[in-house]
């Protein structure tokens, strides 16, 4: 038993290799941008097809709907198809939907393609992540975590940045033409250059459609809940609640499909994997994180400060320059220091930047708000780093594209549980605030009819009538409910990224890329 243990040579890493990965870079880009991209210019859609205001939001759920089904079904699929057919046919049915979206002629066209075009975007996005971990050496992890990490962040940090300036620009349709050049690009570049595995089509005659329908299921009505709850009374409404029932049923078949069958639609054995298990938790609360704040920010500027789509794109992306700009600095990071401590810094950072939005007030625009985005950037980056090698730098090769998909969905989670708790926070709060401010604001007390006069004079020296004052004073008390529950998030996501950062001690580091095999553990 003396025979020495064969160590896995590091894979190596050719021009030919770095170039297909860049492609699969920017078709994750692609994918991940077109979730937020709508977001700003949902009114001028709203317009163009002549939907009501219930319809519009579908542009945005169906999307997220059909994605985050297609996350976890791509470990299998990259399996069976390998990643070179499956990134191909996602990016060109990725680009065809976009094509028809922006020729759609109706809502329910748009509705259509755009969950067409979810589905297939999420066939992208956790290829980059396994062929990141499994095409490049453990020594060039530094260089390539940052990288998917930046397009991971910044891309729906700056969708609703790009959408606004192309729906100002152009048309609302050029949100998804400018998609169709380079999915082709993309599209030629992967079927000329990815060569990473081989398809094993034989794993098609073990497809489980019994557990594709039950995670379609599970995902698809969690998705919808958790987008639509908050804004119809969660359980009173109708649909909501047979769809919570969906999703239980869904669920529970999914994991007892895939704990019994040798060839589960999803593989759930990664999170075996201590670290893999710890960091999923991590990408759950970035997602809360990152979409959380990213749908915060404009919420803000939009209701209490009047912005249109293209003034709140010009706030927000300070946030989107700051990650761009911490990227190599944190691939360097992530090669001097403990992966643990820089998560640390980088959880106590967003938690610092949440807890100076807690001094906001209603007259905050673009200067109050530099710091906190420009901190929530750079924190944002030195999590994501050692969030990614932590979790995937030690899985094996075999369990990277099933694992990656987990990996990706636990964001995604993240971001869809994040919103609908904020959501809900938000309303409950700001009808609390008013009450509160409501009962404070009366006949007795002093300064409120001290205001109440100032208001009236204000009107009369301006040749209005005075009695609109009562109206003024009310649209104050709804403003500061408004602040004061913006106040409130911000305080829980303070205590939750503070709290979580001592979590990151817990974690065990991968083994530093050395002398032979970090890459096989």
């Amino acid at each position: 038993m003396s025979a020495p243990i064969a160590i896995p040579a590091e894979p190596e890493m050719t021009p030919r290799r770095v170039a297909a990965f860049l492609v699969m870079v920017f078709g994750m880009f692609m994918a991940i941008l077109d979730i937020q991209i709508v977001s700003a210019s949902l009114p001028e859609i709203q317009a163009g097809l002549g939907a009501s205001s219930d319809e519009i939001s579908w542009v945005q759920t169906s999307y997220l709907i059909a994605e985050v089904i297609m996350i976890p079904l791509s470990g299998f699929l990259g399996r069976m198809m390998s990643t070179r057919w499956l990134f191909a046919l996602s990016a060109a049915g990725f680009t065809a939907a976009s094509f028809l979206c922006a020729t759609s002629g109706s809502i329910n066209e748009m509705i259509l393609w755009r969950a067409v075009q979810g589905f297939l975007g999420g066939g992208m996005i956790p290829s980059v992540f396994a062929a990141a971990f499994t095409i490049f050496p453990p020594s060039k992890r530094n260089i390539v975590s940052p990288m998917i990490g930046l397009v991971a962040t910044l891309a729906p940090t700056v969708g609703p940045t790009v959408g606004g300036y192309l729906s100002h620009a152009l048309s609302w349709h050029w949100l998804f033409l400018v998609n169709v050049p380079a999915g082709i690009a993309v599209t030629l570049g992967v079927l000329a250059l990815v060569d990473f595995d081989e398809p094993d089509w034989s794993l098609f005659q073990k497809f489980d459609w019994t557990g594709l329908v039950a995670l379609a299921a599970f995902l698809g009505a969690m998705e919808y809940v958790l987008e639509e709850g908050p804004n119809n009374d969660w359980f009173q409404d109708e649909a909501v609640a047979i769809l919570f029932v969906v999703m239980v049923v869904g669920g529970i078949t999914t994991f007892w499909r895939a704990f019994t069958r040798e060839e589960p639609v999803v593989d759930f054995s990664a999170f075996t994997n201590t670290n893999f298990a710890v960091g999923s938790v991590f990408s759950f609360v970035m997602g809360i994180g990152l979409y959380g704040m990213t749908y915060l920010y404009p919420l803000y500027l939009s209701s209490v400060r009047g912005y249109d789509s293209l003034m709140i794109g010009e706030t927000v992306f300070v946030s989107g320059l700051a990650m761009f700009f911490t990227a190599p600095l944190a691939g360097f990071l992530g090669s001097k220091i403990d992966l643990r401590v820089m998560l640390l810094l980088g959880f106590i950072g967003f938690g610092t930047s949440s807890w100076m939005l807690t001094h906001m007030t209603a007259d905050w625009d673009f200067n109050e708000l530099f710091w906190p985005q420009v901190l929530r950037g750079v924190s944002l980056m030195i999590c994501m780093v050692p969030i990614n090698n932590l979790a995937l730098g030690t899985l094996p090769p075999a369990k990277m594209k099933s694992a990656s998909g987990l990996y990706n969905l636990m964001r995604n989670l993240g971001g869809a549980v994040g919103l609908a708790t904020i959501n809900t926070i938000l309303t409950d709060r700001r009808a609390l605030h008013t009450a509160r401010l409501d009962e404070a604001v009366n006949w007795a007390n002093p300064e409120a009819l001290r205001q109440l006069e100032m208001m009236r004079q204000n009107l009369v020296t301006n040749g209005l009538n005075p009695d609109a004052a009562l109206a003024q004073m009310a649209g104050k008390v709804a403003g500061q409910a408004a602040i004061m529950s913006f106040i409130d998030i911000f305080t829980l996501l303070t205590f939750l990224f503070m709290g979580l950062a001592v979590m990151a001690l817990a974690m065990r580091p991968p083994a530093r890329a050395g002398g032979g095999g970090g890459g096989g553990h």
